[in-house]
This record gives structure tokens, C-alpha cells and sequence, in this order.
């Protein structure tokens, strides 16, 4: 009998499910990351999450001109929980700054996020006492968009950035343990070769 790091007694047979599930689930999920890879890339759910000026070039590439459904991300949803791609689309006050992790932590994994515009990714011309100087101080970011504010075309550029990122990602990198938590483990495949 093994002790869990919470202290309650693994089992021979819990023992053999996860050391099962860790090795042959991972080496299935690698053989079918193409596909895999390529159903996240195309069915991103992003959540509204506008904060300033930048929320209506946001929703302007929502709009049948830049029309965000040809890359599977126009299903703007109303809550974390049934999103993977928050865009924080403008000035992130020091106030602000724990609702937006909370709301992040609330998004299942994968998630992703992506900081839109000058405010949300530096601070833009905002270096004051109370405006947070990039959201990446409260939450990860994966893609960062310049301009202020950015254009439509830019968020669809930073759009198409994310999905290459989605697609050199391995879906094992996500590891869910017995107890519910989640490792994730931010490595893509270029990076082995980079170190």
C-alpha cells in the first residue's frame, strides 16, 4: 500500500490504473495529437471579457466584415465555464486584476488567453498607481496583441498565432490526477530542441 501526498492510502490497484494510465493513455493521445490538435484549433470558445475601448474592435471582428467564425472562434460565450480562450480586451485596473484571475481559474482546461491591445499587455499609456501593467502579472498569456487599439485584423492574426501554438501543444501535457487537479505541463515541440 502507497501513501498519496494528501495522506489517504493508495491501493495495489490504483497504483496500476494511474501508472496504466500515464504511460499507454499518454502514448495513445501523442499517436493522435494531429487530430486532436487540430478539433481544439478549430472549435475555440472564447469569452467576452471587454474592459475598455478595445472590447469593440472585439466585437467588431465578430461582425459578418471580419467574420471570427471562419477560424471556429465565434461563439462568444457568456461564462468561464463553458469557454477555453479568454481575450482581455483592454485596461486591467489593480482592482480588477483578482476578478480576472478568478475568472480564470474558473475556465476548464485546455485554456488559453490571449491580452489584447497596449493597456492589457503593458499598461499602455496608463503608468499610474492603479492600472496593472500587463495582465500576464495575474494570469499566463499566449499571445500578446499590439496596437491601441488594435485592429480587427490583428486579433485575427493573434487569432491564427494561438491556433499554431494549439497545434504544437501534446494533449497529454494535460494531466489529471486521480484527485481532480490538473498539471499542466507548458512544453511545445520545439522547445527540447531550443535547450
Amino acid at each position: 500500500m502507497a501513501e498519496h501526498e494528501e495522506g489517504f492510502v493508495l491501493t495495489t490497484v490504483d497504483s496500476i490504473m494511474n501508472s496504466v494510465r500515464r504511460t499507454v493513455g499518454a502514448k495513445a493521445m501523442d499517436m493522435t495529437a494531429p487530430v486532436v490538435n487540430w478539433a481544439r484549433k478549430s472549435a475555440l470558445w472564447p469569452m467576452t471579457f471587454g474592459l475598455a475601448c478595445c472590447a469593440i474592435e472585439m466585437i467588431a471582428t465578430g461582425a459578418g466584415r471580419f467574420d471570427i467564425d471562419r477560424f471556429g472562434a465565434g461563439v462568444f460565450r457568456p461564462s468561464p465555464r463553458q469557454s477555453d480562450l479568454i481575450i482581455i480586451a483592454g485596461t486591467v485596473t489593480l482592482k480588477m486584476g483578482p476578478v480576472v484571475r478568478r475568472v480564470y481559474d474558473q475556465m476548464p482546461e485546455p485554456k488559453w488567453a490571449i491580452a489584447m491591445g497596449a493597456c492589457a499587455s503593458t499598461g499602455g499609456p496608463f503608468d499610474s498607481y492603479s492600472t496593472m501593467q500587463g495582465v500576464d502579472r495575474c494570469i499566463p498569456v499566449d499571445v500578446y496583441i499590439p496596437g491601441c487599439p488594435p485592429r480587427p485584423e490583428a486579433l485575427l492574426y493573434g487569432l491564427m498565432r494561438l491556433q499554431d501554438i494549439i497545434m504544437r501543444e501534446a494533449p497529454s501535457a494535460y494531466i489529471f490526477e486521480s484527485d481532480g487537479s490538473v498539471h499542466r505541463r507548458r512544453s511545445l515541440e520545439g522547445d527540447e530542441e531550443a535547450a
